[in-house]
């Protein structure tokens, strides 16, 4: 046994230099090179090194657990939603991934190794490492995700306050997105972000329903995605905007007024299994406790 943990060490060492040098040692292209030469600052985009390092770390990776198209689609969506709208996000996501679900198990059984746990507990715990590995990053996303579009959520109200202003102070609607971004840039980030991205879509050429689609496709916020075809329609039939925006924000108002009911309404039923399992039982052994120990001397003393 103890050979065994010797050379497994050993191994693991073995591989881990290995794999710090094959990451680190690349050799830089001539596109990097003829970049560097122009503009150093021009080459960063191909040289991140946090990049370098996860492409070459989830190729061979992705050659050994291959991914559908449907499904690289689908993390990509997810990715973007979380906030990660890098094209090199859904490359780092699989490498950490893969990485955790061969980490994991290695580590679980050398830790059974140590400890002389019994060969059904390598098996055990090595299929609970690949499992936690294989959903420990997808449930990470999932709540940054969720956290995400709740800030957007409660961003919106505001964002729709100041474009009423923009636009009936006279801007158009490229100009009071533009400007409404500008103002959430301290207070909301994520919304400002998005609006950054809607007005650098316009500015590149893409029409503006089509940029503001890919905003409600970038959130995946339902509210977002209102608000969304409200203007589309109101550019596309001609009706007041600023008309259109205000009757929405009261409606967006009113909804969120609703939630917050809704959140104070079921606290009281959360609230209910916590008492119940550990403040109840207190309040009974403090109540019967003196009677408890009074029965006990009166039959001791029988």
């Amino acid at each position: 046994m103890l050979i065994f943990i010797i050379i497994l060490t050993f191994a693991s060492i073995a591989l881990g230099v290995m794999s710090i040098y094959w990451l680190t040692s690349r050799s830089t292209s001539t596109v990097t090179a003829r970049l560097e030469t122009m503009d150093p600052a021009l080459a960063l985009v191909e040289n991140n090194p946090v990049t370098t390092m996860a492409e070459r770390f989830a190729e061979p990776l992705n050659r050994l657990v291959p991914i559908s198209a449907v499904a690289a689609a689908k993390l990509q969506k997810q990715l973007l939603q979380g906030g990660y709208p890098s094209q090199d996000a859904a490359i780092v996501f699989r490498a950490i991934q893969v990485t955790l679900v061969l980490a994991l198990p290695i580590i679980f059984v050398t830790l059974c190794i140590i400890l002389n746990a019994s060969a059904r507990s390598y098996v055990i715990f090595g299929a609970i490492g690949a499992v936690i590995g294989l959903y420990l990053p997808r449930y990470i996303l999932w709540k940054k995700t969720l956290s995400r579009q709740l800030r957007i959520r409660w961003a919106l109200a505001d964002a729709l306050d100041l474009m009423v202003i923009a636009v009936e102070a006279g801007l158009g609607l490229n100009a009071a997105l533009n400007r409404v971004g500008e103002e959430l840039k301290d207070t909301h980030r994520d919304l400002h972000h998005e609006l950054e991205l809607v007005n650098l879509e316009i500015r590149v050429g893409r029409s503006r329903d089509e940029a503001l689609r890919n905003l409600a496709e970038r959130t995946g916020v339902d509210d977002v995605r209102s608000f969304v075809a409200l203007l589309v329609q109101a550019d596309r039939y001609g009706s007041s905007i600023a008309r259109a925006v205000r009757v929405f924000a009261d409606s967006l108002r009113t909804q969120r007024r609703q939630r917050a009911e809704q959140a104070s309404q079921k606290a009281a039923l959360k609230l209910l299994f916590p008492l119940t399992a550990f403040l109840f039982p207190v309040i009974i052994m403090v109540i019967l406790a003196p009677a408890l120990f009074n029965l006990i001397d009166l039959f001791s003393g029988l």
